[in-house]
């Protein structure tokens, strides 16, 4: 289930964090890939939004 549900997405509005996402890139292997959108998928989210997850909740 998505945590967005209803909420429509505006162009320089945060939804869920205080800050607009920026484009970035990354390279994974078609393994990492496919294991990443899996999980995403699982928990209702994009692959970005699962990265963004992941990273603010690991300690630096």
């Amino acid at each position: 289930m998505s945590i967005r549900k209803g909420v429509k997405g505006q162009k320089n509005i945060p939804i869920f964090h205080d800050e607009v996402k920026e484009r970035h890139t990354i390279v994974l292997t078609p393994t990492a890939w496919l294991k990443l959108k899996n999980m995403a998928q699982k928990q209702g989210l994009s692959i970005s939004e699962k990265i963004e997850q992941w990273v603010r909740d690991t300690e630096d």
